[in-house]
């Protein structure tokens, strides 16, 4: 197992034990590609340590096949490692209609009570909120409420958030905050999203 050393030790009166078990908030953030890859491999590490894990696929739209839906649903399934629960919030990106568009903000609101109510019953230890800073940029669910809520969650959950964008007051809370950033991509020079790099 590796052993890191801080680089510093903070005077928190806990052990160094409790420190390295403490609940993190983890935010991928940023106009690069890997927010949500990133996030899903630490879901498979989170699976590999038997922990129950909540993904909350919040914007994208349900009709998407994401490979990493299919494979962490065969290893939930497996016995093997932790359980694994996947709920879609969203039905598209912000293009969509304005009727649609009003949809995809309650869907989004109705996906943050659940989101709390799991962490209120200490449902998952792990909770992916894929692209759930869209929400709370475009002001569709309140960004106060969400560091309330995750600041003071029960146990041991440690819930990962991703999506460009992220409010500065999540930045603020979080324990690990990755931003992405585009030094090239595909797109770029005019290539569309392909099987098995984007989905």
């Amino acid at each position: 197992m590796p052993q890191g050393q801080p680089s510093v030790v903070p005077d928190d009166g806990l052990t160094t034990r409790q420190r390295r078990n403490r609940p993190l908030v983890v935010v991928h953030t940023g106009i690069g590609k890997g927010k949500s890859t990133a996030a899903f491999g630490l879901a498979l590490r989170a699976w590999n340590q038997g922990w129950p894990i909540g993904v909350f696929q919040f914007v994208k739209s349900a009709k998407w096949k994401v490979g990493e839906e299919n494979a962490l649903r065969v290893l939930g399934a497996s016995g093997e490692g932790g359980s694994v629960d996947w709920h879609k919030m969203g039905e598209g990106w912000s293009w969509v209609q304005r009727d649609q568009q009003m949809d995809n903000e309650e869907k989004a609101r109705e996906g943050w009570e659940q989101v709390k109510r799991d962490l209120a019953a200490e449902t998952y230890q792990l909770y992916v909120l894929d692209e759930f800073a869209y929400p709370m940029h475009w002001g569709w669910v309140d960004t106060d409420e969400v560091i309330s809520v995750l600041r003071d969650r029960p146990g041991t959950q440690h819930v990962v958030i991703t999506g460009r964008n992220a409010p500065e007051k999540l930045v603020d809370l979080a324990d690990l905050v990755t931003d992405m950033s585009k030094v090239k991509h595909p797109m770029d020079a005019g290539q569309k999203g392909q099987r098995g790099i984007e989905w």
